[in-house]
């Protein structure tokens, strides 16, 4: 479903993604770990098409930047960005629009009030709470249904009841084939979730290792996390598929 080639990006002389490769397979979780200034942002942005970079990334055999490619790929942000003159249900129908999305009112209520915003339809977005800015935020990201979600430290800021749904989420769009990329530095969040793991230090992937690989070897991905990162000793489980030569980080 998605294949990221030879990735590089650079601001100014600060190399934020060095020579980055994976694929994701379709009806899958990967979660994308690493310390602040990793790179995660970088590359999650370069996916969606928001910036300039060296390398491919192709989207269920489309190049990222296509027509084509948009249609099924999608983004929940990690700092909403609402306008303030337009309220939710307004939101959600400029979205639908854009996206050329002809019948849609019902799951956009489904999705109100699955994250409890039904009552709040009418409240223009400098009235929401950051927490329910947060929640509108993510339910942009999924009324086009996209068949690839990317999602960028998507629990920051919600209540319990929204992270439960959010995972519930996660968990039936996976069971419907849909592949998800979930970036963050809370391992605990996701912990339950992922079927892979990507890990980044310096603009780089030190760790790429399925969920059933880690169980094999014993090791938690709290462990693997900190033996990548921090050169904490455990076993051999980090499966390094590139050696670190970032010149710096950039958040």
């Amino acid at each position: 479903m998605l294949t990221v080639t030879n990735l590089t990006k650079n601001y100014g002389k600060l190399l934020a993604c060095n020579n980055v490769s994976f694929t994701l397979d379709s009806g899958s979780v990967t979660v994308l770990l690493g310390p602040n200034g990793a790179g995660k942002s970088t590359l999650m942005k370069s996916i969606i098409g928001f910036l300039r970079y060296n390398g491919e990334i192709v989207v269920d055999g489309y190049a990222n930047k296509t027509t084509e490619a948009r249609r099924i790929l999608g983004y929940i942000p990690e700092i909403p960005s609402l306008y303030p003159n337009l309220t939710v249900s307004e939101h959600m129908a400029f979205l639908a629009r854009a996206y050329r999305l002809s019948d849609y009112k019902t799951r956009a209520q489904q999705l109100l009030d699955r994250f409890e915003l039904s009552d709040k339809k009418n409240k223009f977005g400098d009235e929401l709470s950051k927490g329910m800015q947060q929640k509108l935020n993510i339910c942009l990201g999924l009324l086009p249904d996209p068949k690839l979600l990317l999602l960028d430290e998507p629990m920051i800021g919600l209540d319990p009841h929204a992270i439960k749904e959010l995972k519930a989420v996660i968990e039936e769009m996976r069971a419907q084939g849909k592949t998800l990329l979930v970036s963050t530095h809370i391992i605990d969040s996701v912990d339950m979730l992922w079927d892979r793991t990507l890990i980044m230090q310096n603009g780089v992937v030190r760790a790429n290792i399925t969920r059933s690989e880690l169980e094999r070897d014993g090791h938690t991905l709290e462990e693997l996390f900190f033996t990548v990162t921090e050169g904490v000793e455990a076993a051999d489980v980090s499966r390094p598929i590139q050696e670190p030569s970032g010149e710096d980080e950039s958040k």
